[in-house]
């Protein structure tokens, strides 16, 4: 299920959700699913806009080591497979305990059970 190799996999900074508002605003009214390491709050756009991603990595997973690389895997899951989601989405990614020490593999097997268990994936 990955992109063509004509197809862009960058994150840019209109990609990324930054402001506290937009966090909250997910959480509140958005949809919330929960798979092995990865917690996913997400709302489905309109079909003419982008998928946006945010991450958020507590402190009780780890040191700051812990934590940027649970965010890189994270937001490496979210890169590659941007491209597979059946519409355009705002997701955050919540980091959970469990992600401590995990392989990129196992971060992006749940990734992708909470997209297909979301609706969110390609058939």
């Amino acid at each position: 299920m990955s992109a063509s190799p004509s197809t862009r996999l960058t994150l840019g900074g209109t990609q990324r959700l930054k402001q506290t508002r937009d966090f909250t605003r997910l959480k509140t009214q958005g949809r919330r699913l929960a798979r092995g390491c990865v917690l996913m709050n997400w709302a489905e756009l309109a079909s003419t806009g982008h998928s946006r991603l945010g991450i958020v990595a507590a402190k009780r997973i780890g040191n700051a080591v812990v934590r940027s690389r649970a965010k890189r895997l994270l937001r490496q899951a979210f890169r590659l497979h941007q491209h597979d989601l059946r519409v355009p989405s705002e997701i955050v990614l919540v980091a959970r305990d469990s992600i401590a020490g995990k392989a990129f593999a196992d971060v992006e097997r749940d990734y992708l059970a909470a997209l297909r268990v979301a609706g969110l994936l390609k058939t």
